[in-house]
């Protein structure tokens, strides 16, 4: 029994882990997209251009 409880754990855990690894890219992303700042915008503009986000 305690070992389905810890293997249960680890697996939330590592759902979690990808969860917010992932959130916390997205708004990298989102950050840098918005941002008004010339470097910021040099610095990021192939890469939303890759990934299809409009920045003109």
């Amino acid at each position: 029994m305690a070992i389905a409880i810890r293997t249960a754990a680890a697996v939330n855990q590592k759902t979690l882990t990808i969860a917010f690894v992932a959130l916390l890219g997205a708004g990298m992303v989102f950050l840098a997209g918005h941002a008004q700042s010339a470097a910021l915008h040099d610095a990021a503009h192939d890469v939303r251009h890759t990934a299809g986000f409009p920045c003109h």
